[in-house]
């Protein structure tokens, strides 16, 4: 009875894992087709970011306003209300000026890929023969797209953002294909 039952528990596993690395082969073809998506049109990509952005900081600041009127105190009211009209007129300035946000958000992009870059490779050097490499290489891939963002501001602006964006989300693409790959063949041995 327990041999059967550890048949039938390694049988549900291998099925999860199997279905697992299915999934994150979907999802790295997707992030595959939105990099190249975004490559296409990297100014528009790169604006519709910014302005997403904004909407995003305007609803946080209408939501932090509310908020502000079920606080215990009126100081502590008047100190949330406070916050959130800045926040507020964060998001406004936003998306009345998205070339300008853009700008902003290409710095902050050009600091992610720097960190993102080198938490890869150290993944990557850890895991070396278990998928390794490939963090590895896309470790390396950010940090040279950081560099590449960082040499080219301010003219890098909108079209950075969406050009390098769509290089980054084609190569976790890949990563996760590869991933999704040996996840299915590590189920079935």
């Amino acid at each position: 009875n327990q041999t059967k039952q550890r048949t039938l528990i390694m049988s549900n596993l291998t099925e999860a894992a199997q279905a697992g690395g299915k999934r994150m082969t979907t999802f790295g073809v997707i992030a595959i087709i939105l990099g190249l998506l975004a490559m296409l049109a990297p100014g528009l990509t790169g604006v519709s970011i910014a302005m997403l952005l904004g909407g995003l900081v305007v609803v946080s600041g209408i939501l932090r306003m509310m908020w502000a009127f079920q606080s215990g105190s009126l100081g502590r009211g008047l100190w949330i209300f406070a916050i959130g009209g800045l926040t507020l007129l964060c998001g406004i300035a936003l998306l009345a000026n998205p070339l300008f946000a853009s700008g902003v958000l290409t710095i902050l992009l050009a600091v992610y890929f720097f960190f993102d870059g080198i938490s890869e490779m150290a993944v990557g050097f850890g895991r070396m023969g278990d998928g390794g490499g490939w963090l590895l290489f896309s470790g390396i891939v950010s940090l040279l797209l950081g560099a590449m963002i960082w040499a080219q501001y301010p003219l890098s602006g909108a079209w950075a953002m969406g050009t390098l964006l769509g290089i980054k989300l084609f190569f976790v693409g890949l990563t996760m294909i590869a991933g999704g790959s040996a996840v299915r063949s590590i189920a079935t041995t």
